[in-house]
């Protein structure tokens, strides 16, 4: 079973957001990874980019298949993870250290959409 972490936010489409303040840090749930593969290359958008709660924002790829990434919440990026310009390996050694985005959330709101740990679990298991 992928590992998934109590406090955290989850889409259907297995990104997660932990939530600090005002700021969600957007990554892919362990599950996703586990599913990829050996992640390659992550593409990921530019800082002062909006992204929009179920809209593409960048893709994950690995040796088996490209993934979307589909933001969870909507806001203003304020910073991207650039280790995984260099490393994106890191997101199979640790999905949920390893985060993409932060973004500035324009509403909160949107977590209201979002799966807790436990429904996550479930979501998964069908």
């Amino acid at each position: 079973m992928a590992k998934v972490i109590e406090g955290l936010f989850y889409s259907e489409s297995h990104e997660y957001v932990r939530v600090e303040g005002n700021f969600g840090f957007i990554g892919i749930t362990d599950y996703a990874q586990n599913a990829l593969g050996n992640v390659v290359y992550v593409d990921m958008p530019d800082v002062d980019d909006e992204v929009t709660a179920g809209e593409e924002f960048g893709a994950v790829e690995s040796v088996k298949a490209a993934s979307d990434l589909i933001s969870p919440v909507s806001g203003t990026v304020v910073e991207v993870n650039e280790a995984l310009d260099d490393q994106p390996e890191l997101i199979n050694q640790d999905a949920f250290a390893n985060w993409i985005i932060k973004v500035e959330m324009n509403d909160k709101s949107d977590l209201d959409n979002l799966m807790d740990a436990k429904a996550y679990t479930a979501f998964c298991e069908k």
